[in-house]
């Protein structure tokens, strides 16, 4: 128990684990199985949503990273678990339902191939020993052999490296002893593997499967100068020519007192993680470019409005937007229309003209939306408005859940 409430403990840094877009079916009776629609029942401190049994092999780590609470200097309780350990902690609490998948990090023992062949065994351990089907995220270790990563995608359903800085020069100034190519290499080798794996299934669906839930990164933010414009610029990288599935985006916790880092007590920068996170879901689903959200005069997300809502206040030259006859391309970036309430404006067009009573059945966020739909005629009165009264009109009409905890980008130095 105490190894547990250390080790799990130290894991609550590492967001990178969510819904595993995975199906892992049950066979021959084995234990459990994993389905594409998400885990996501259980909250950390800071109320993000998790509900895998999320913890480390061990705290101990030959790494001193300034950022990192498990840094070799830091003077904190150190523990490990076994093999055995991990995998009867993971069967038990499935058994109990307390979990429905494992999320396996860890700090560096010894060497990377010393620590990645522990979390394989692990994995592998739970497959075919335990018959386990359920949801396993295992971190793939920079610097581990590309052999032992290739094992653990086939008994993972996802693999991650943690990019962890944005940029290599953060990375060598908080982790000298880091090298950015090495996470940067078993990425694109797992890129490789996992295309091939897949194009190998549709050939022969007998075929083992390999990391079917991808690969994703973490980045922690906050920590060093890099803009949102840098880190928006990553992240299209990590998307466009690796394949990531998912980039995690971690606000810095002050947890040193470091001349490098932001002094401790300073705000974790919560509301600008999750401006991050919604710029992100403009990029994977909505067809924004990030040099769209972002750009060289403007560098950073505004903290007061969401990134959909900055970029049309900046483009209202292409509004009112007639929901009866525009693209779906084009509905998909009116403020407060979602991806699917867009969907479904173009399949119920198909019927009738659509009213504004209409869109309010379907969900849509009409008091935000209103200001850029045209219906049968131009809203020619809403034309009026300039970006910025318009801004404050909507800000005057809703309720953030963050406006009592609203802190601005943080101070470094």
């Amino acid at each position: 128990m105490a190894k547990l409430q250390i080790l799990a403990d130290a894991a609550k840094y590492d967001v990178s684990c969510s819904s595993g877009q995975s199906k892992r079916a049950n066979k021959d009776k084995g234990l459990g199985d994993s389905k594409g629609y998400g885990i996501c029942h259980a909250f950390t401190e800071d109320g993000r949503c998790v509900s895998l049994l999320k913890i480390l092999l061990t705290n101990h780590c030959v790494f001193d990273c300034a950022y990192c609470v498990s840094r070799k200097s830091n003077d904190v309780k150190r523990a490990a678990f076994t093999v055995e350990e991990v995998v009867d902690l993971t069967i038990n609490f499935y058994r109990r339902n307390y979990i429905e998948g494992l999320f396996l990090s860890s700090g560096i023992f010894d060497s990377p191939d010393y620590t990645m062949e522990r979390l394989v065994r692990i994995a592998k351990k739970l497959r075919l020993e335990q018959r386990f089907n359920g949801y396993i995220h295992l971190k793939a270790i920079p610097g581990a052999s590309e052999e032992l990563i290739k094992e653990a995608g086939l008994y993972a359903d996802r693999l991650s490296v943690n990019v962890e800085m944005p940029t290599e020069q953060s990375l060598k100034l908080l982790a000298p002893d880091k090298n950015h190519q090495d996470v940067i290499r078993p990425m694109t080798y797992l890129k490789t593997e996992i295309a091939g794996h897949h194009q190998e299934r549709k050939q022969n669906p007998k075929a083992p499967l390999f990391a079917p839930a991808g690969q994703s990164t973490q980045m922690v933010i906050g920590a060093t100068k890099e803009t949102d414009l840098d880190i928006l610029g990553m992240t299209h990288q990590f998307y466009s020519q690796l394949n990531l599935k998912r980039v995690y985006y971690s606000g810095y916790v002050p947890i040193s007192q470091d001349n490098r880092l932001p002094a401790v007590g300073t705000p974790v920068p919560i509301i600008r993680e999750n401006r991050l996170y919604q710029a992100d879901w403009l990029l994977r689903y909505y067809g924004f470019a990030f040099n769209e959200l972002v750009g060289s005069e403007q560098p950073n997300l505004a903290l007061d409005i969401d990134p959909k809502l900055g970029w049309a206040l900046q483009h209202l030259d292409l509004f009112p937007v007639d929901i009866n006859t525009a693209d779906l391309e084009l509905i998909k970036r009116i403020p407060g229309v979602g991806f699917q309430s867009a969907q479904k404006i173009v399949e119920a067009r198909r019927f009738r003209k659509l009213q504004p009573e209409h869109l309010k059945q379907m969900g849509i966020a009409y008091n935000r939306a209103q200001y850029f739909m045209a219906f049968t005629t131009a809203f020619s009165l809403r034309k009026e408005y300039t970006p910025f009264a318009l801004k404050q009109l909507i800000l005057a009409r809703q309720k953030s859940k963050y406006a009592r905890t609203f802190s601005t980008q943080l101070s470094l130095f």
